[in-house]
């Protein structure tokens, strides 16, 4: 075959060589599902593709002959609602138009669907039939915990959908992952009637032999076949698909090399390329992949990604085991907080948290209920001086059984007296769809949305209610500007002087006393003065979460000099809501009476719903933020007069 570019080649054909003819059976080529659409840009673009960007070459990569597409799942769902202004549905029925060889594939978080907590049997049910109906082919489903009672309904669901079926053990490093471990959950799942396993190496800690010798366990042990998926990061996964594929894996995951390296998947290329002549021959044209990945850096120099790289930091990983999805989302969590700077803080502390928890897999959801911990122990300067009610959850056994047991004193800390569920968390799930059927009413436009709604609540109302006023723009506007990033970053961020003055100008024209503007993480205030003096025009600021923290010691509640009044701030940058769910009453009223622990709020931050306790007894006098809206660290959100 005919190469146009072989600049990767010469290495990666030498490596090929010495891993598999070192040794091994001959064995029938090798399958590669593509990832580029689905965790290739969920791991470098913060999921932020959008379906007008997948189509000019959906076509193209639809005729390369891949076994599958990972088009779908994830984050991808609620991302399209909440920051894309498209409907997931749709996306998933045009790509499926467009794709008619490759079968369309989704990643399924086994009972919690593509959401953060666990969903009850019947949301499940629904959504699978949806998928299916929209055009989803294959369905892997993973649990977290390797808690295969979470998996048991999904499993059930998908096969009376007719589609293929992909039974997950998820891989990480713990004092209580075994290979004994890995190969009891792999049987479990086969006599459940998957039709095939995958091992899933998220953070890319599954070395080469390591690779190799649970392969070839898998393939002597199971009658159904193997796919590997593996990230970048460390740069062990290459060696470990050379290494799966001299063992006898079917199919590893790759992404086109724009959205590769760094924390997406390995390039397909590079695998392409190296397996080139062997007995394991991919028979992929590297010169049509060639055109795809051209494509695909033409697009990320559009939108101003970076591609993906491996840093001295990245190799931390082996300590860490943050996986690549979860370490942009980390990273880009903390710049919303005004934080990024104390990223590596929270790298050190993950550890610990996840040692505290049992040793869950950082992978979603358990990656964010650990993640989002980790955060707050930092920003906070106190470890689970507040914890988030899914956190709270994970411990009392909502989310499955912990891999190792929780210590007492650290349940207590969480949970108190609490006593964790020892039963399948989704029998005590009341069904919901129904009840999500009456609470959303005329919104909803069919099913899809009815069981977008039972999943997302407040996401899926407020899509459907700029759909319904005819305010949904689909498409990139949604991305931060460079400028928003160089401010949450902590950069320098500038307004031209000329914008200032014609402000200054049209202020004097009008009758408008003040103005208050935000532009490019810039915040000007221009006052007219009640002489003839010029407007004033404070000095830009920017204040971090650090300066935050230095000035009011992180406390959520700060006295004022007047009276007994206790000021309740925002711990964190995030989505304020005074109910639990769009139809439920308040939690308080300005006029109620409250405890010290009673909850106040919900802010939504870190894809975690957080719950904003008091931490003295009184009366609500003030509530100074609007439902649904965005809050700031140190925004006054409730003010309280003592008891």
């Amino acid at each position: 075959m005919a190469v146009a570019e072989p600049a990767m080649g010469n290495v990666a054909l030498a490596l090929a060589r010495v891993f598999l003819y070192g040794g091994g059976a001959v064995l029938s080529q090798l399958k590669i599902t593509d990832t580029t659409l689905r965790d290739g840009h969920q791991s470098l673009w913060a999921t932020r593709m959008t379906t007008a960007d997948m189509l000019p070459i959906i076509e193209k990569i639809d005729s390369v002959g891949y076994h599958s597409l990972e088009v779908w799942g994830g984050a991808t769902f609620d991302v399209c609602m909440r920051f894309l202004d498209e409907d997931p549905w749709e996306r998933l029925r045009t790509l499926k138009k467009y794709a008619r060889r490759t079968p369309l594939q989704m990643l399924l978080r086994a009972q919690s669907l593509v959401g953060y907590q666990l969903y009850p049997d019947d949301v499940v049910r629904a959504f699978i039939a949806r998928a299916a109906a929209n055009g989803i082919d294959i369905i892997r489903i993973f649990d977290a915990l390797n808690d295969l009672r979470n998996m048991e309904v999904p499993v059930e669901a998908a096969k009376k959908e007719g589609v293929h079926v992909q039974g997950t053990v998820v891989y990480t490093i713990s004092p209580v992952h075994t290979t004994e471990h890995y190969l009891k959950t792999a049987l479990e799942l086969e006599s459940m009637g998957v039709d095939s396993i995958c091992i899933k190496d998220m953070a890319g800690l599954l070395a080469p032999f390591e690779a190799y010798k649970l392969v070839k366990l898998f393939k002597e042990k199971l009658h159904v076949p193997v796919q590997l998926h593996s990230h970048y990061i460390g740069g062990l996964a290459v060696g470990a698909y050379l290494e799966a594929a001299r063992a006898g894996v079917d199919v590893v995951d790759t992404a086109s090399v724009p959205l590769a390296f760094g924390a997406s998947q390995p390039p397909v290329e590079t695998v392409v390329r190296a397996l080139e002549g062997t007995p394991y021959d991919t028979g992929l044209d590297l010169n049509l992949l060639f055109e795809i990945a051209r494509y695909f850096d033409d697009l990320r120099r559009e939108l101003g990604y970076e591609r993906g790289v491996t840093r001295i930091t990245d190799m931390w990983v082996f300590q860490h085991q943050v996986p690549g999805g979860m370490i942009s989302n980390l990273v880009s969590q903390l710049k919303e907080q005004k934080a990024a700077d104390r990223i590596n803080e929270v790298l050190a502390e993950i550890p610990r948290v996840r040692a505290d928890l049992g040793y869950p897999p950082l992978v979603t959801p358990t990656s964010q209920i650990v993640g989002t911990q980790a955060v707050l122990n930092v920003l906070l300067g106190e470890r689970y001086k507040m914890v988030p009610g899914e956190v709270k959850n994970y411990v009392r056994g909502l989310y499955g059984r912990p891999p190792a047991p929780i210590s007492e004193e650290i349940r207590r800390l969480i949970i108190g007296d609490e006593e964790p569920i020892q039963g399948r968390p989704a029998d005590i799930l009341e069904p919901r769809l129904e009840e999500a059927r009456r609470e959303i009413g005329d919104l909803a436009r069919n099913e899809d949305d009815v069981v977008a709604y039972a999943m997302f609540p407040q996401i899926a109302r407020k899509f459907f209610e700029k759909r319904q006023q005819g305010q949904l723009r689909p498409g990139r506007q949604s991305l931060p500007s460079r400028g928003q990033d160089k401010a949450e970053a902590g950069g320098t961020a500038k307004m031209d002087l000329k914008d200032i003055t014609q402000l200054i100008k049209a202020l004097e024209e009008t009758g408008i006393t003040e103005l208050n503007l935000e532009s490019e993480g810039v915040k000007v205030m221009i006052r007219r003065g009640s002489g003839q003096g010029a407007a004033e025009i404070p000095a830009p600021e920017i204040k971090t979460a650090a300066e935050v923290l230095a000035t009011d010691g992180g406390a959520q509640e700060t006295p004022v000099p007047a009276g007994d009044i206790i000021e309740v701030r925002a711990p964190m940058v995030g989505t304020f809501y005074r109910a639990p769910s769009p139809d439920a009453p308040p939690f308080v009223e300005v006029g109620t009476r409250v405890k010290a622990g009673q909850t106040l709020c919900i802010i939504e931050a870190m894809k975690l719903m957080n719950e904003l306790t008091a931490e003295t007894g009184g009366q609500v006098v003030a509530i100074l933020a609007e439902n649904g809206q965005p809050v700031e660290y140190g925004q006054v959100l409730f003010q309280i007069k003592k008891d």
